[in-house]
Formats: C-alpha cells, sequence, structure tokens
C-alpha cells in the first residue's frame, strides 16, 4: 500500500507589481516553496490508515507577509473525523510559511489538501 500526500495552491487573491513577469516568477517559486513545506509536515494518521480512510479538504489562509498564518478556515471538510481532526495540528506546523514575495504584505488563498491511499 502506498500513501500519497498532495496538495496545490490556488492563489485567490493578488495585488499588482510593477511588472508582471515578477509577479508571476516570484509567485510560481513562492507557491513551489510552500507546496514543498506543505508536503514535508503533512502527515497521515495512522487510525485513518488501519481503517483505510481517504479523504480531500480545502483550507483558506490568510498569511502575512513574514509567512506566518494569520487566519485558516476549513472551507470543505473531508467528512471523516480523524482527518478533519489533522488540519488545526497541520496548520501550526506550517506557520510560518515563506515569505511573502516582495511587496505583498498579505495574501488569501485556498490550499487544497489530499489524504489518498494507493
Amino acid at each position: 500500500m502506498m500513501i500519497r500526500l498532495t496538495s496545490a495552491i490556488l492563489v485567490a487573491s493578488f495585488l499588482c507589481f510593477s511588472s508582471p513577469a515578477v509577479l508571476a516568477d516570484a509567485m510560481t517559486d513562492w507557491q513551489q516553496a510552500v507546496v514543498q513545506k506543505v508536503r514535508a509536515k503533512q502527515g497521515y494518521p495512522r487510525l485513518a490508515v488501519a481503517r483505510q480512510i481517504e479523504g480531500r479538504a480545502k483550507v483558506r489562509l490568510t498569511v502575512a507577509a513574514d509567512g506566518t498564518i494569520s487566519n485558516y478556515e476549513i472551507v470543505e471538510a473531508t467528512g471523516e473525523d480523524v482527518l478533519d481532526r489533522a488540519i488545526p495540528p497541520l496548520i501550526g506546523k506550517l506557520s510560518p510559511l515563506p515569505p511573502l514575495p516582495d511587496g505583498r504584505t498579505d495574501l488569501t488563498f485556498v490550499l487544497p489538501l489530499n489524504w489518498s491511499l494507493d
């Protein structure tokens, strides 16, 4: 059995930089760094593995310029208590995220989380 944890970032809001290319490059680099951190910190609860429970969730995060997660909201729960209970501790492990690209004071985005057994 293979355990797969995946995440991606859907950026929900942007502020304008002086150059769209600079924004795209900086945001792409930041997104990749966040995805790497989520992969490193997101675990699969042992009880969920033992019971072969899978699920997907979406969490709206607000991040300050220094990367601190200032707010989060579970906008779509997995519906599985064991996985949903794993979300708040994960957010605690993720904060701080990498600092936002230059010029950004905050950013709100939806982080999809996936727990999958293969």
